[in-house]
């Protein structure tokens, strides 16, 4: 249940800082995906999220 929440705040994150994100590379990854629904813009960043909990993983070793 606890995953859940983090990927659905991670979500969250994304879409709001969708524009940075492709600034940088993220969010064009193999397994980001992107959708309109009902005149709404949907971004899903599978790989992404993976790629970002990896980094947050090795600073935390790190400190």
């Amino acid at each position: 249940m606890r995953w859940l929440l983090v990927f659905l705040i991670a979500c969250l994150v994304f879409n709001s800082l969708q524009g940075w994100l492709r600034k940088i590379g993220l969010g064009r990854l193999p397994g980001d995906f992107s959708f309109r629904i009902g005149g709404r813009d949907w971004y899903v960043p599978l790989t992404s999220s993976v790629v970002l909990s990896v980094l947050g993983m090795l600073i935390g070793l790190l400190i």
